[in-house]
């Protein structure tokens, strides 16, 4: 019976067009993306994984004709793309709760050997436009000499101070009667267990059975991705005999911007306009992260106060892996007052604004000036104010303290 399980996640039949696959995965991205649903991440790892098959055309029809089985054990892996190691550490060894794709839960593996990981800086204008990038990569790889025996003749022999066990047992007395057991890594084999003579060591790894090379890496870095996120080179980690290679693992780190700050998929940014923008609009052009310039317009009569944000929708980041939406862009705008208003004609401008309120003096009064406070001015003519300080600072219980009035 053909497996339809893909398309089921999907919602779609097995002959549905490559368009009706994208929309629909569109749409259940869009509801099911942990930004907007938290709680659906397993369900959002499905529709992707789904997508990520029946979107490729070639996995797509390995798929139609043999089912989950056969991308699990290799069909068109596509580079960095490990179906079998996707499926263990996303759904648990058991795709969408199936229990296994081989009917015996995860297939007894070899022993596997440390990821490497390697940090990538990248720019918020890659992770807006996507990027890719040649990493020059030095790791071991098993000698291909003597096939990683490590020897001529491809015959070890045990180690004689272990008796091929790799680890030592040696004894401490402690006190009368009492001895102390320990075990210790074999030196004489550095705990493998079998040694090779010096005339048999195989003359390109010296015996090391392994020897180091340099590969360049084509990293892709995809529209929308995140400062912290991982890409998976499956297999590409140190080689050692027997002993299932690690993954390289690529980390991304985003280097400040001067001018946006990222927010999920929102832009934030900050602009100071004068006060006559302020009351009197402005237009202004603003130079995007993938060099588009976007002119805003804020019309006349509506006045920007200090601290304000405005939102220009569908100008923010792209989503990832589903670049064609995009989260919205802010703006948090300061207003420059004019630090001297002695050229302006104020009269003529308080005509133009609300009138004030009228103020009724009371009859015993005191006139009072104001003056500019500076909080270092300790010098002449400081110490009333300081001392006032210090005499509020009392009251409210010492510096930084506060203390409720008692009636």
């Amino acid at each position: 019976m053909a497996d339809s399980k893909l398309y089921e996640i999907l919602g779609v039949g097995r002959t549905a067009s490559d368009g009706e696959i994208k929309k629909a995965y569109h749409k259940l991205a869009k509801e099911f993306h942990p930004d907007k649903n938290p709680a659906a991440g397993d369900k959002f790892k499905e529709i992707s994984f789904a997508y990520e098959v029946l979107s490729d055309p070639k996995k797509r029809a390995t798929y139609d004709r043999h089912g989950l089985k056969a991308l699990k054990e290799g069909g068109h892996d596509g580079p960095g793309f490990g179906t079998d190691d996707f499926f263990s550490q996303l759904f648990g060894g058991g795709l969408f709760g199936m229990g296994g794709l081989s009917g015996g839960g995860v297939r007894n593996r070899r022993h596997r050997g440390e990821d490497t990981v390697h940090p990538l800086k990248v720019s918020l204008e890659d992770l807006y436009n996507g990027k890719s990038t040649r990493l020059q990569l030095s790791k071991n790889v098993i000698c291909a000499t003597c096939n990683g025996k490590g020897s001529k003749s491809g015959a070890p022999h045990a180690c004689r101070a272990c008796r091929g066990s790799g680890m030592r047992v040696t004894f401490r007395q402690l006190g009368p009667g009492l001895t102390q057991q320990m075990q210790s890594q074999c030196r004489d084999c550095a705990g493998e267990g079998e040694v090779i003579h010096d005339k048999d060591r195989c003359p390109k790894c010296h015996g090391k059975k392994v020897i180091n090379e340099t590969k360049i890496l084509e990293v892709h870095v995809d529209k929308g991705m995140r400062e912290g996120q991982k890409i998976f080179f499956r297999g590409e980690g140190d080689q050692q005999p027997d002993i299932e290679p690690g993954d390289v693992v690529i980390v991304l780190h985003q280097k400040p911007h001067e001018k946006y700050k990222r927010s999920g998929n929102d832009l934030v940014m900050s602009h100071t306009v004068t006060l006559t923008e302020a009351l009197c609009g402005f237009e202004m052009v603003l130079k995007h992260l993938d060099g588009r310039e976007l002119l805003i317009k804020h019309p006349c009569g509506k006045v920007i106060k200090p601290g304000d944000l405005k939102g220009i929708e569908g100008e923010g980041m792209p989503h990832y892996r589903n670049p064609f939406e995009k989260g919205d862009l802010y703006i948090k705008f300061d207003v420059k007052f004019p630090e001297n208003a002695k050229d302006i004609k104020l009269k003529e401008l308080e005509l133009l604004f609300p009138t004030r309120a009228a103020l009724v003096k009371p009859e015993d009064h005191e006139d009072v000036d104001m003056s500019e406070y500076d909080p270092n001015d300790h010098g002449a003519g400081g110490s009333g104010r300081q001392e006032a300080y210090v005499s509020d600072d009392e009251h409210s219980g010492g510096p930084g303290g506060i203390q409720c009035a008692h009636q």
